[in-house]
């Protein structure tokens, strides 16, 4: 999770996406053409879970603003997957 998050600070949409599971990963971000860009602020994992050794659960907050505009949080439980040793972003649900 802090990879990614670190993926979108530098705007490494590359990255995001080959950590991304194939079953779920869009095709683009759009990540170079995003206007105005963000400016990420802070990330706090407030817990993961490993129901499997598998699969992961992390949930997190992000917080970003956008422009001169006021501070936002975004407040996701995330879904891990392990492949070949690897893991990968499946999905979240944001609250």
């Amino acid at each position: 999770m802090r990879s990614r998050y670190s993926a979108y600070v530098l705007g490494l949409e590359t990255y995001l996406l080959d950590t991304w599971h194939a079953s779920t990963r869009p095709d683009a971000l759009g990540l170079a053409t995003q206007s105005p860009k963000p400016t990420w602020l802070g990330l706090s994992v407030k817990r993961d879970e490993n129901p499997t050794a598998e699969t992961a659960i992390v949930e997190f907050v992000a917080r970003m603003r956008i422009g001169g505009g006021r501070a936002e949080r975004i407040h996701e439980v995330s879904r891990f997957v392990r492949e070949d040793g690897r893991w990968f972003y499946v999905d979240g649900d944001l609250s």
